[in-house]
């Protein structure tokens, strides 16, 4: 039987638990909230850690992982387990360490599950926080994985320079917001594409984009590319794919460059969308190249060098959309495919 300080170690975990792979556009009904239990102390010998999450990310690969794998080698995701908590990229504080390189106390992000409590048992993937003096709720995005992805995609994949013609698409998201203000501190020129008038005008009036354009009401994408870019684009940081990187694709410079960095407009069809304009690659000597952020998790010191300072100088601006609350975590990232958010969308668990 179980002693009473035993008995005091269990505590409620609120969980969001996916339902089942999904067709289609996601649906609130494909997760639901549900409390478990959990120690507050790992078992003797395990050389994980347990997590007290306090800001989790919503990112829009998520969708990809509520697909059934489709068997293809390499392929770095793995799916969603039907019946288990969903899990992404969070903001955490240590309670209980096995593993020697974390200590109780300690404040880290990287991938946990979304629950109160998160037990990790390969905490390999973990990043201590070292600077504190910034917002917590930040390394859910621009210095954790959002900020790094558009840190790489940037900088290593485009290898930019001075003066040249840079597009960004879904320029509001937690990525592409960053990468028009990269270009701008580059001194490129940048256009970004977004879904509505108010988002159209933070990314000029906030971000600092030269223009911006409401891409629902461009009924000839082509056209409005060629009148943004009378000269062409060099850059195009790629976060939608189909008919958008079609209409880029007859938009290029010669040895211009494309960071394929996401395509959302494909994540909810059953059938993807082809693309026409491939030609383009070719005879203007065109290079494009899609990347993962888990192949350049070495480079993050070097990144926080660079946008620490950025912040602190307020040479970076940054939107958060906050929902408050794990209940709310299903909401909130489904909006992310509805355009409700503006800017990173983070779901706050706790707060310390």
């Amino acid at each position: 039987m179980a002693d009473s300080s035993d008995r005091k170690a269990v505590v409620g975990n609120k969980q969001v638990i996916f339902r089942d792979f999904v067709s289609g556009f996601p649906k609130e009904s494909g997760m639901y909230v549900t409390t478990g239990t959990v120690k507050l102390k790992l078992p003797q010998g395990c050389r994980g850690v347990l997590l007290k999450n306090l800001y989790l990310s919503c990112d829009t690969y998520m969708r990809i992982l509520m697909k059934p794998h489709n068997g293809g080698s390499g392929d770095p995701f793995n799916p969603y387990a039907p019946g288990c908590p969903i899990y992404g990229f969070g903001v955490a504080k240590v309670l209980d360490s096995g593993h020697p390189d974390f200590k109780k106390g300690d404040l880290v992000w990287g991938i946990t599950t979304w629950q109160e409590y998160s037990v990790i048992t390969a905490p390999e993937i973990l990043f201590k926080i070292q600077h504190t003096d910034v917002p917590l709720s930040y390394y859910a995005g621009i210095l954790g994985m959002a900020g790094l992805t558009a840190f790489i995609g940037f900088y290593e994949i485009c290898s930019p320079k001075k003066g040249e013609y840079v597009y960004v698409s879904a320029a509001l998201g937690a990525i592409g917001q960053l990468v028009g203000q990269f270009a701008k501190l580059t001194g490129c020129y940048v256009v970004g594409s977004a879904g509505s008038k108010e988002k159209v005008d933070l990314l000029k009036n906030k971000f600092g984009f030269d223009e911006a354009f409401n891409y629902k009401e461009e009924h000839d994408l082509n056209a409005a590319l060629k009148r943004y870019f009378p000269e062409g684009i060099d850059i195009y940081f790629d976060n939608v794919g189909g008919k958008t990187l079609d209409a880029v694709l007859l938009n290029m410079r010669a040895h211009g460059r494309i960071a394929a960095c996401g395509m959302i407009s494909q994540y909810n069809a059953d059938k993807p969308e082809g693309v026409s304009n491939l030609m383009n690659i070719v005879y203007k000597s065109v290079r494009m190249e899609g990347f993962t952020v888990m192949d350049h998790l070495q480079q993050y010191s070097k990144f926080l060098g660079t946008i620490i300072p950025y912040i602190k100088e307020g040479k970076i601006a940054y939107a958060e959309d906050i929902a408050e609350g794990l209940e709310n975590g299903p909401s909130a990232l489904l909006g992310l495919f509805h355009g409700r958010s503006i800017g990173k969308q983070v779901i706050v668990v706790a707060r310390e």
